[in-house]
This record gives C-alpha cells, structure tokens and sequence, in this order.
C-alpha cells in the first residue's frame, strides 16, 4: 500500500502595499504621531524623543533600541549612527528640537549606557518599540497601518521632496547601494511641480 502525502501549504506574508496605500509618512503626520506618544503612557517624552530621533535620522529599529550615549555629542551636537545590515557608518548634525529632547531623557534616566531604557534600565526591545509605534497611530488616529520601518522610509522620502541630492541621502541613510535610495526620488513630486503652471 503506498503512502499518501499531504499538500504542504505555506502562509505567504501579505505585501506591504496589499496592507497600506504608501510605506511613508508626512512630516505632519509624523508630529501627530509624536504627539500621540506623548500624551499616552508613562514613558511619553521617551517614547516621542525615540520617534524623533528615528525619524530624523533614518535609524532601523534595531539601530534606534541599540543607539548608546557613547554615540551622542551633546557638546558638538552630533550623532555618530552605527548602521548595521553592512549600512555606512555616519555622523549627523543633532538640531535643536533634538538636542532639547535628549539633554531632557538624560535627566530623566541618568547613569544609563543606552539612550532608551526600560523602567528596569534594561534598552528596549524592537518588540516594545512595534508596540509604541502602533499604540501612537491608534491614538494619533493615523488611517495607515502604523510600522517602525516607515520611520526610516519616511526620512528618505523628505530628504528627496526637499530636492537634496541622492548620493547625499544614501550616505545619510547609510545605502551600501544607491539603489536602496532611488526608491525615495522616485516618490518625490519635485520633479514634477512644473508640469502645471496656474
């Protein structure tokens, strides 16, 4: 008698555009969602600063939870960003809005070796970051399936609508290949704003 076997059926995660319309954010959706984390939970100045930071620097989640005070100069305003997944190591500009929100962490969790912490000064988990994030564009009211990774996404694609050049937001985002950044001029409506003179 010969033996029968049974039809394997493999789960296919569903496409990121099969679940939102876009995998970025406006910069004003991005102050809602700052705003959103906040206001909600007892750690809200960190969780909107860890949103910020994200946000301006175009870190991987895994990158934001690792992110140390070793790498931050608050005394020459820079952040020095350890990519991973083979990314370009970089050093950023802090702004004021940062610098502000991070000298305020500081204060609130000293002595601490990662910039982001638990009430157990243990970092972060990228879990816990997902779980922020989501919790944010709910409150927020956001209509886009909220993810980490369109923090990152997001940058770039404000990098190129403000017309800076591609090598330059590779090398800000770390793209071993500037094929990772074309994604974001393409996004860009730069290009097309003469199209229609009223």
């Amino acid at each position: 008698m010969q033996a029968t076997t049974k039809p394997s059926f493999h789960l296919r995660k569903p496409k990121n555009i099969d679940q939102r319309d876009r995998e970025h954010l406006t910069e004003h959706e991005i102050n809602k969602l700052m705003q959103a984390a906040r206001n909600s939970g007892r750690h809200g100045h960190r969780d909107s600063t860890m949103i910020l930071i994200a946000y301006r620097h175009g870190l991987r989640v895994s990158e934001l939870v690792r992110l140390k005070w070793s790498q931050v100069d608050l005394f020459q305003n820079l952040l020095h960003v350890s990519r991973l997944k083979n990314g370009i190591n970089s050093t950023h500009p802090l702004a004021g809005v940062e610098i502000r929100a991070l000298r305020k962490l500081q204060r609130d969790y000293p002595e601490t070796d990662f910039v982001f912490i638990s009430e157990r000064k243990a970092p972060l988990t990228d879990h816990t970051f997902r779980k922020i994030i989501e919790r944010a564009g709910r409150v927020a009211k956001l209509k886009l399936k909220i993810h980490p990774h369109m923090l990152r996404h997001s940058t770039g694609f404000k990098l190129a609508n403000d017309g800076n050049d591609t090598r330059s937001i590779q090398l800000y985002l770390g793209h071993s290949s500037i094929q990772n950044t074309t994604r974001y001029t393409m996004l860009s409506s730069k290009r097309f704003e003469k199209f229609w003179q009223d």
